[in-house]
């Protein structure tokens, strides 16, 4: 799959959420077989790049090509502007935010809430086009609410500001991330658009990837939740699109392995301090479904230091690797 002059090595994306999709995040789908991950979302407002929240938001070091930074306003030179600066900063692709639902953003006419102004999405898309020379991608929702949808409208909108590739998640804004995402809208905006397209929303399972791809027609999909926790879910599902065979999921040790690594690399990014309290979600991510988890992750959050959570991260994986040795000795007993 090809965005602008970047070829893919797939057509997985990671999708862009906010206080998830951090440098450490990225690096490890990508790792795991994402063909793109999109930085979380940073504001347009120049008052704010020199915070420490944007500067980390924006900070690529050591991050795969091709660098995909997504930007969030409601102001078309404000947004121009925000482009500019971030391709300045490194990155290769502008992602624009019309799809996130939260209130804080919808508050302030930015993200999926700009899909209620017409004229205005025209306007913000043709400013940061002409903005910079690199591709300009656009992430959106099927509509305001079901009464509501206008996605074909965006996507031709789109078409003719000169966006190179569209984002669509099965949900209205009014539907947040409740209910079920639908393929139907994302399927009809294929076949009428030339753009490619990529559809997001519930996917899950490689069988569930394999579904949506044929059903939409879509050229790539975008997972987010399914993620978390889960980033072998890229290699699962290139895998199974390939072989059209399931891998078998991923070790306890492996588990183990990769939040051990995930957790210095936020450390590391973060600072000790704020890397901890990152840190926290991931590891409740991560222990999801495993014996004893829900007490685990209660312990776990009251820990403060570095050495606390990674020796209770330990603790705990080793008990789950000493009761898969007992039950598979109790098999073989019963064998």
């Amino acid at each position: 799959m090809r965005i602008g002059s970047h070829l893919l090595r797939n057509n997985l994306f990671v999708a862009p959420m906010a206080g998830v999709t951090d440098r450490p995040f990225r690096q490890l789908c990508k790792r795991f077989g994402a063909g793109m991950a999109v930085s979380e979302m940073v504001a347009s407002n120049s008052l704010l790049w020199g915070s420490e929240k944007t500067k980390r938001r924006a900070n690529h070091e050591g991050e795969p090509d091709p660098i995909s930074v997504q930007i969030a306003g409601a102001d078309p030179k404000m947004m121009a502007e925000a482009a500019s600066y971030n391709v300045g900063q490194g990155a290769q692709i502008i992602d624009i935010n019309m799809g996130c639902p939260a209130k804080k953003i919808c508050n302030v006419m930015a993200g999926s809430a700009l899909l209620k102004d017409e004229l205005l999405v025209g306007r913000i898309l043709q400013a940061v086009v002409e903005a910079v020379d690199v591709p300009v991608t656009l992430k959106f929702r099927t509509g305001w609410d079901q009464q509501n949808k206008n996605a074909l409208t965006v996507a031709h909108i789109a078409e003719e500001s000169g966006i190179q590739l569209l984002s669509i998640h099965g949900r209205t804004r009014a539907c947040g991330y409740t209910g079920h995402a639908e393929y139907d809208t994302i399927a009809e905006v294929k076949r009428a658009s030339r753009l490619p397209v990529v559809a997001n929303g519930d996917i899950g399972t490689p069988q569930k990837a394999k579904y949506v791809l044929e059903y939409t027609g879509a050229d790539g999909i975008m997972i987010g939740r399914a993620a978390q926790g889960r980033p072998w879910i890229f290699r699962e599902i290139e895998h199974y699109l390939k072989t059209g065979t399931q891998l078998p999921p991923p070790l306890v040790t492996e588990i183990h392995q990769v939040l051990i690594a995930h957790l210095h690399d936020l450390y590391a990014f973060y600072g000790t301090d704020t890397g901890v309290k990152i840190a926290r979600k991931h590891i409740s991510w991560y222990t999801k479904g495993l014996a004893g988890s829900a007490s685990f992750r209660h312990a776990m959050n009251q820990l403060q230091t570095v050495e606390e959570q990674l020796a209770a991260v330990n603790r705990f994986f080793d008990q789950q690797a000493q009761q898969h040795e007992h039950l598979r000795y109790e098999e073989e007993l019963a064998a």
